[in-house]
């Protein structure tokens, strides 16, 4: 059976015991009904990951104790830095748990001409934890040790000033594809745009910014879909899924 793994922000120096916060508590207690004694992992985004165990539940908090730390996560063979225009509700959500599922190192939302979205203030911020909790929980299940950097939104203007050279565009009507690259660097950083995709006007700006137009194939996808199209074809053209 495999064993609960849970994110703390902290330090996690072995033989410690720490009180979790009500979130984390409530998860192994409630939801998966762990006992003192009952063993669990443990990550704060370090790249290692701790044994520990259960070792108290009472009304004041639930109480484990950290043990050794285990092997450290390599260093990704292509570091994938993914910049996404902001989707409505569920579609970012799942754009953002399945990269981080397939090993993005860092996401930049973006808002462009046709994001339906509009965000600012507080309501940005609470979308933003709302986003990081989706990226944590994703590094949980997926078994990653090391958490991909969640960027501040930014306007696509204002992105694409310091976009880094070799940016690459998922546009369909572009006349080169994707897989027939030559093989990037140790890092790429792919841009997407939100339903309907990039404007003419943003893909014009992309491209005077010395973005490249790449496409997948024959079809349209969804807003949703392209990015985890293109970071799969990444991975198993020159990164994690080579082996």
């Amino acid at each position: 059976m495999r064993l609960p793994r849970i994110y703390l922000d902290h330090p996690l120096p072995p033989g410690t015991q720490l009180r979790l916060p009500e979130g984390p508590a409530r998860h192994l207690t409630q939801v998966l009904r762990l006992a003192p004694g009952d063993p669990l992992r443990l990550f704060n985004g370090d790249g290692c990951d701790r044994a520990a165990h259960l070792v108290e539940i009472a009304r004041a908090g639930v109480t484990l104790a950290v043990g050794a730390a285990g092997d450290v996560e390599a260093e990704p063979a292509l570091a994938i830095h993914l910049t996404l225009g902001i989707s409505r509700g569920e579609r970012m959500d799942y754009a953002i748990q399945k990269a981080v599922e397939l090993g993005v190192a860092a996401i930049q939302p973006l808002f462009t001409e046709r994001s339906m979205v509009q965000l600012k203030g507080e309501r940005l911020g609470r979308r933003l934890e709302h986003w990081q909790g989706i990226l944590i929980g994703a590094c949980e299940q997926s078994g990653r040790r090391r958490l991909p950097a969640l960027a501040h939104a930014l306007a696509l203007e204002d992105w694409l000033a310091v976009a880094p050279p070799g940016t690459l565009l998922l546009d369909p009507q572009a006349p080169q594809a994707l897989a027939r690259l030559p093989q990037p660097g140790p890092a790429v950083t792919l841009l997407v745009g939100p339903e309907g995709g990039l404007s003419p006007r943003e893909r014009e700006l992309a491209s005077r910014h010395g973005v490249t137009g790449v496409r997948l194939g024959p079809r349209i996808l969804r807003a949703e879909t392209a990015p985890l199209a293109a970071i799969a074809v990444l991975q198993a053209l020159w990164g994690d899924l080579r082996a």
